[in-house]
Formats: C-alpha cells, structure tokens, sequence
C-alpha cells in the first residue's frame, strides 16, 4: 500500500464519505470519523462512537481499516498520568547524605 494518512474527516469528506458508502454499500459513519487517504484520495473511514467501517471495495483497503480500526482504539485508552518527579528527587537527595 501507498503512505496512509489518518485524520478526522472535515464537512469537506462529505462526498467522499457518502460514495464510498454507496459502494460498500453500507451506511456512512456518523459523528466524529477518522478517514483514510492515500494519495489524496479517502479510500476507507471509521467512526470513532461506534467502530462502523467504510471502504471502497474497487481499492485495497483491508490494512487501511486495519489500522483505523487501531487508530480508533488509541484514541479510546484513557491517556497515560505523567510521570512524577518526586521518587526521584528522593532517591538524588537520599544519595548526598
């Protein structure tokens, strides 16, 4: 496969979106949708409430969904805490003495 891009769909993915839909002939994601784009061109989409998937069934797209499928995912985990600076202020200053 071609580079992938992964990114939010914008209102400007709307034709796209409902095309590819056609010819999976499956519903177009709704709400907040991450798209696939290879060469400019959105080739599959997920959404990211429901995990519903889009692709152009004329094109290779089964790693595309793939990793928008993990991209998804992702963005779903709860983010990491920062880590802290206290144990090892401790262990610097327990060191000196």
């Amino acid at each position: 496969m071609d580079h992938l891009t992964i990114r939010p769909a914008t209102p400007a993915d709307d034709a796209a979106l409902e095309q590819i839909a056609q010819f999976d002939s499956a519903r177009r994601p709704r709400g907040r949708v991450l798209v696939g784009e290879v060469a400019g061109e959105v080739i599959a989409a997920v959404s990211l409430a429901s995990g519903a998937t889009v692709a152009d069934p004329f094109k290779h797209t089964a790693d595309a969904v793939r990793m928008l499928s993990l991209r998804r995912e992702q963005l779903a985990q709860p983010p990491l805490p920062a880590p802290s600076r206290v144990p090892r202020l401790v262990r610097r200053w327990a060191t000196r003495s």
